[in-house]
């Protein structure tokens, strides 16, 4: 692993400290008891992902031009654990009493194409679907853009899921139903060991001893994966569902489109039960936007404690155009494929789902793809 260098130490910025616990206190009294607990699940991943620098498309761009697996062999303990925590809830169905299912979706050309078309676009937009709300929260305006192509190309797909639907696919499989929870989990288990020694002998970065914990970073990545992995179980106790992110983006869309003009009777997809009342609440009633909210503010209070919070970046029109594309790319993606990297892809694999792993390969050979094409705008890899 690349030697990540310490940050400098810098005063806290109280201003914005002081911004995001304001916002936190407001959502929490704006929204139920359990709402208000999924804000601060959300909270506790967005201090995660900042203090752990936990992003899906550099550690895979890394791995790829670099041979340093470090992040990757991080997201494979991640997957373990999940996996681990996951299976006796989904087994039994319930959770504390609640009902709770798997992040489980159909296989087929629909989650091909849009985990490769999210491959591409998480390298030009410069994060995933996580990485795109803790790098807002840390005060990336260019990740604002892309944040907001996000929503627009979720949408964009909400109005061409029919046509997807359409082409050809097969129902979903998931291991722990086909071949029994004990044996799946050991399958599954077995597949993460043998990746997590092939990522190992294909790693050429030089070693360096992990960092200590500590309370302002740079968090081990390891602890990170350990941390989301456990954040994870907490949604799935909370929310009834495994953690996700890019459902909200399409919900932000659709009404945003709503306030313009846009009839939603137009739309098959929109005329779901589901889908009409999430566009007739209030996106407080949501429990993918609450926590993507808590996600932004935990970031934002991490990186001011931390003294990072910074919104001054340069940006030219090549850097604008790629997070305009990747960001149109990864929603489109995400809408179509079921998810991205935290839904479809950590969450299925964690029900055991095997969409998660088809949709891993695509986003892969969409990243190679990505890294290529990141030269013609000027991104180094």
């Amino acid at each position: 692993m690349r030697q990540r260098a310490d940050p400098p130490r810098r005063a806290i910025q109280w201003s914005f400290v002081a911004l995001a616990l304001v916002a936190m206190g407001a959502l929490a009294l704006a929204v139920p008891g359990r709402m208000a607990a999924l804000l601060l699940l959300g909270v506790a991943l967005g201090v995660t992902l900042f203090h752990a620098a936990f992003g899906f498309a550099s550690a895979y761009r890394v791995a790829i031009v670099h041979r340093d697996t470090a992040g990757v062999r991080a997201q494979v303990l991640m997957l373990a654990l999940a996996t681990v925590l996951f299976a006796p809830a989904l087994a039994s169905g319930t959770l504390f009493g609640q009902p709770v299912g798997g992040a489980v979706a159909p296989l087929g050309v629909q989650v091909v194409a849009g985990a490769f078309l999210f491959g591409i676009g998480m390298q030009l937009g410069g994060g995933c679907g996580s990485g795109t709300l803790y790098t807002v929260g840390g005060g990336n305006p260019k990740m604002v853009v892309t944040l907001v192509a996000f929503v627009a190309g979720s949408f964009w797909a909400s109005l061409h899921m029919g046509w997807w639907q359409a082409q050809p696919g097969m129902p979903a499989v998931v291991l722990g139903e086909a071949l029994g929870w004990p044996l799946a989990v050991v399958a599954q288990l077995g597949v993460l060991v043998l990746l997590h020694r092939l990522l190992a002998r294909f790693d050429r970065a030089p070693r360096h001893p992990e960092r200590a914990h500590r309370l302002r970073g740079p968090w081990p990545a390891m602890a990170g994966a350990a941390l989301l992995a456990v954040v994870n179980f907490a949604t799935l106790a909370l929310a009834g569902h495994p953690w996700t992110i890019t459902w909200a983006f399409t919900l932000w869309g659709a009404k945003a489109a709503t306030l313009m003009g846009w009839d939603a009777s137009t739309a098959p997809f929109w005329q779901g039960g589901f889908q009409q009342r999430a566009l007739e609440s209030s996106v407080l009633a949501d429990t993918t936007s609450v926590m993507d909210f808590g996600l932004v503010l935990g970031a934002m209070l991490a990186a001011a404690l931390a003294g990072r919070y910074a919104t001054r970046r340069d940006m030219n029109w090549r850097s604008l155009a790629a997070a305009l594309i990747g960001g149109v790319l990864m929603g489109y993606g995400a809408r179509i494929a079921f998810g991205c990297n935290i839904g479809a892809f950590f969450s299925g694999v964690a029900s055991t789902s095997l969409h998660g792993w088809v949709w891993i390969v695509s986003a892969l050979a969409g990243t190679v793809v990505g890294i290529r094409l990141r030269g013609v705008f000027g991104m180094a890899n």
